[in-house]
């Protein structure tokens, strides 16, 4: 049986990361797949990290019980969170948090007050959480797939991208790091915000140091036509939704050009440049329909929910392109980014 190598792009978006956990658990459970690289961003560093560091442990079935650990660790977790859905926010559609009285507080201190303020000690649940899963030397000795990291230096506006041999705790807190939630977390000095705005992920990595050619974005912003928000909270909701895809649709820009060029012969083969076929697991129609506060939701019906619509789309995506792998992209990539 050949079996085909890819890379993975992938996204952040909070507990909407357990839709990535359901997709890598699907791809795992595929023998036909290799995966090379991955390139992640947040929660999908957080995805990236535990993939990586299970595969390293105990291969496929490894890497699909520390995912399962770990999302059902927050899980649990949440179950004593002061931030729980009201019999309201059950009556609304989106698994929202809008009603919550913690929820709502939090908004209104958190735009009086920063984590400077708030939080003097950076105390980041997270840390301990990473801490306990990941053996973060194993990620930087000798991975058996390579890890790139993104984040956002809040000095220069400017994306850094972690490699292998750089992954650490750190690494990953300052992926994730949300300013008006934790301080900005330094590395070599320098301060970092989450990676999601400028890279949602990074796929320039992918192209320039895997093998492969084939990148497979899972994408959990929704990208689609929305209508107009007219609602403070859907205004802003609306606004992250596109400062975090932009990353990501300039690069397609510049890929679909190069490949442009590419296919008509105009670029010298001694460039080093080659066409990279691009492919998309989403499920546009569940994540448009959740709302902002969402991604704070980490109750289990709605893990499990994101964990299954990920299995699913991933399934779906085999079922339909998996002869397409190493020969064309499964996405139009000017209509889908451009």
């Amino acid at each position: 049986m050949a079996i085909k190598p890819i890379t993975l792009a992938l996204q952040g978006g909070g507990t909407h990361g357990a839709f990535t956990w359901g997709v890598l658990d699907r791809l795992l459970e595929d023998e036909r797949l290799s995966i090379e690289a991955v390139s992640a961003t947040s929660a999908g560093a957080i995805n990236g990290a535990l993939l990586v560091c299970g595969m390293a442990e105990g291969g496929r079935e490894g890497a699909r019980a520390l995912l399962s650990r770990f999302w059902w660790h927050m899980a649990d977790l949440f179950r004593t969170s002061p931030l729980q859905p009201t019999p309201m926010d059950r009556l609304m559609p989106g698994w929202g948090l809008q009603f919550s009285p913690a929820y709502q507080w939090g908004e209104a201190v958190l735009r009086l007050f920063s984590p400077y303020q708030l939080n003097p000690l950076d105390i980041n649940p997270l840390r301990a959480t990473l801490r306990g899963l990941i053996d973060f030397q194993a990620l930087r000795a000798q991975p058996p797939i390579d890890l790139y990291v993104s984040a956002t230096n809040v000095r220069t506006g400017k994306v850094r991208i972690f490699t292998p041999a750089e992954m650490s705790e750190d690494v990953i807190l300052a992926s994730t790091c949300l300013p008006h939630l934790f301080r900005a977390v330094e590395i070599d000095g320098e301060p970092f915000w989450d990676g999601g705005y400028v890279a949602n992920p990074a796929i320039y990595p992918l192209m320039r140091h895997a093998g492969t050619s084939e990148v497979v974005i899972v994408q959990v912003t929704p990208i689609g036509d929305r209508e107009v928000p007219v609602t403070a909270d859907a205004i802003l909701h609306r606004i992250n939704e596109i400062s975090f895809n932009s990353s990501v649709m300039r690069e397609m820009h510049a890929l679909a050009f190069i490949t442009s060029l590419h296919d008509r012969g105009w670029i010298d083969r001694l460039a080093g440049v080659r066409k990279t076929h691009i492919h998309m697991i989403q499920d546009e129609e569940l994540m448009s329909g959740l709302h902002a506060s969402s991604k704070f939701n980490a109750e289990s019906a709605f893990v499990n929910q994101l964990f299954l619509a990920g299995r699913n789309a991933a399934a779906v995506w085999l079922a339909s392109h998996y002869d397409d792998i190493g020969k064309t992209s499964t996405i139009d990539v000017s209509e889908v980014y451009l």
